[in-house]
């Protein structure tokens, strides 16, 4: 390829950057605005005065109680998730039983398992239980609907784990459970890390599971908690953009530190041999 078609192909990769960063900066300089300046200007104009107040607005409306919630909670399950997942396609794919295979499949359905046909029984299980408004319910939850996927892409990850390494390992002397925190688990981190990203993306943005099991402030994550700036008769508009802005952030955050991760996962979990 001539410098021509490099050219092109670095135009065209910054055309889409743009296009991709262009929406946080609009919802940014929509935290700055104020409902007058929202409604009555161009949507793309710069804020005229730069409304820090907004973000003072929403962190005393109680942001940082929901802000907090959302960290554990997600935080919480992702390590569930990943722990119980690796436990699991580490017994499958390297233990010989005989309900392997069905118990393989019974966490496959999981995934056409959709949200809204379950709320019901989830409720009624959490009611019976006493775990409505409890967050122990959305972190139960979370794990539950999150294994699926999560199993699905370290199974294939697995498969490529020589068994020379941990027959060297048994030979040695190591434990099972050794075996598996000291040696499969260090091995697995580029996958847990994307599964680990997939995983907060899901639990940070759910929404209706925390709207249905949780009625309390002190319990509600951002998601829900964004309703509260939502008023009968007047909506605090740039207070709602800030709240938009500090949700997304760690996210991309995330995404920052473990972009490499996640693509040396990818591509570790589609290449086997």
């Amino acid at each position: 390829m001539g410098r021509i078609g490099y050219f092109f192909l670095y135009l065209c990769l910054t055309a889409v950057a743009v296009f991709q960063i262009f929406p946080i900066i609009w919802l940014f300089l929509f935290s700055l605005k104020s409902n007058r300046e929202i409604f009555a200007g161009s949507p793309f104009a710069l804020p005229q005065e730069i409304r820090w107040e907004n973000y003072l607005a929403v962190w005393e409306g109680g942001i940082g109680t929901y802000f907090w919630n959302s960290i554990w909670i997600t935080g919480v399950s992702i390590i569930l998730t990943l722990l119980i997942a690796s436990m699991a396609v580490f017994v499958i794919t390297r233990m010989r039983w005989k309900l392997s295979k069905l118990v393989l499949g019974l966490f496959m359905v999981g995934l056409m398992i959709p949200i809204h046909s379950a709320l019901i029984p989830l409720f009624s299980m959490f009611l019976s239980v006493n775990l409505i408004n409890n967050p122990l319910s959305i972190v139960l939850t979370y794990t539950a609907y999150n294994l699926p996927i999560t199993i699905m892409i370290l199974l294939s990850f697995y498969y490529t784990i020589p068994k020379e390494i941990e027959e060297a390992a048994i030979i040695d002397g190591a434990s099972l459970h050794r075996l598996f925190f000291t040696i499969i688990l260090p091995i697995s981190s580029p996958v847990l890390a994307t599964t680990a990203i997939i995983n907060m993306i899901y639990n940070w943005n759910e929404f209706v599971f925390v709207n249905t099991f949780i009625s309390s402030d002190a319990y509600k994550t951002l998601t829900v908690g964004i309703q509260n700036f939502v008023g009968q008769y007047m909506t605090d508009w740039g207070a709602i953009g800030a709240t938009l802005v500090i949700s997304v952030l760690p996210i991309l955050i995330a995404f920052l530190f473990f972009s490499n991760k996640i693509v040396e996962g990818i591509s570790s979990s589609a290449v086997k041999g």
